[in-house]
């Protein structure tokens, strides 16, 4: 089988940010096949039909190609009153209306970490009813949501926590076996 590409999409733009160390911690636990790419989109203009029609930005068109070339997606974001993060709702409405249909059927598994003693989880389950509209097919289990993020990282950005560690795992080798049953 050919190597299986993942793109990563961090809703968080902190600097330092818990949820885009998640996803670096995520890249080495891929099994062998699998490379992820974390893709940047906090220079995503907000969408605009206007845009859309008269002046389609150049950087969105780069991340529609990169999602199509993708075979599935890692997002994580971080939850903002009671929702997913605004810069992965963006990117995701550009995606939605891309002629290529970037997203449309591909698996996607949603992390999360978070300071607060939810771990990000109201976000996500927010996140995956948009993902019905996207006919993303989400990876359901396990849930990653890692509470209490600032004490989960040392100063390298290493993800400490063993139970998080453990779930992060299974939750990727689960998006890649799904992935490999849809391309059969």
């Amino acid at each position: 089988m050919d190597k299986i590409k993942l793109i990563g999409l961090s809703g968080s733009l902190r600097k330092g940010s818990y949820n885009t160390l998640l996803l670096e911690n995520t890249k080495k636990l891929l099994p062998e096949g699998v490379e992820l790419e974390i893709v940047d989109i906090s220079n995503i203009p907000f969408f605009s039909e206007d845009l859309e029609a008269n002046d389609y930005p150049k950087v969105v068109e780069e991340l529609n190609q990169k999602l199509g070339e993708a075979d599935g997606f890692v997002i994580a974001t971080p939850e903002y009153n009671f929702s997913y993060a605004p810069v992965v709702k963006n990117a995701l409405d550009w995606a939605s209306r891309a002629e290529n249909a970037p997203l449309f059927g591909k698996h996607a598994a949603i992390i999360s970490a978070s300071p607060s003693p939810f771990g990000g989880a109201r976000g996500q389950y927010h996140l995956r009813q948009v993902f019905v509209s996207l006919n993303l097919i989400p990876v359901n289990k396990p849930e990653v949501m890692v509470m209490s993020s600032h004490n989960k990282f040392d100063e390298n950005g290493n993800l400490t926590d063993e139970f998080a560690l453990k779930l992060l795992k299974e939750l990727v080798h689960n998006l890649v076996d799904d992935i490999k049953k849809g391309k059969k």
